[in-house]
């Protein structure tokens, strides 16, 4: 994959972290950090799934498995590095289920079938 590919997928993987963190960030200044939560559990795969659509129907560089590895990995590096140790300074929010872990399934998840779906809409059909 070339390099300026790889900036195309990790441009998209961002916009949808951005939108999660956005959620984040709004839920917390503004209601219970159970309800920020569970909001974020919601919208992550429906940013990602919007996301995933704009990328397989414009770009299409990888498949949806790799897609969403690369989309799930970049959002647990950027938690990582950006809200784990930048923000919070701590990584307790990886010890959470509907903190991270769940999102992160469902952002996979979205962003496989999305791709799968997209696929099936682009390839002519043989029958």
């Amino acid at each position: 994959m070339s390099a300026r590919k790889a900036v195309i997928v990790l441009l998209h993987a961002l916009v949808g972290w951005a939108l999660c963190a956005a959620t984040m960030g709004v839920g917390m200044a503004t209601t219970s950090i159970q309800t920020a939560l569970i909001v974020h559990a919601v919208g992550a795969p429906i940013f990602f799934a919007a996301v995933s659509s704009v990328y397989f129907s414009r770009f299409h560089y990888t498949g949806p498995l790799a897609t969403s590895g690369i989309f799930v990995l970049f959002v647990i590096v950027v938690d990582f590095l950006v809200v784990g140790l930048l923000i919070n300074r701590s990584l307790a929010m990886f010890e959470s289920l509907l903190g991270t872990w769940i999102p992160f399934c469902l952002i996979f998840g979205s962003t496989v079938l999305t791709g799968t779906i997209v696929s099936m809409i682009r390839k002519p059909s043989t029958t």
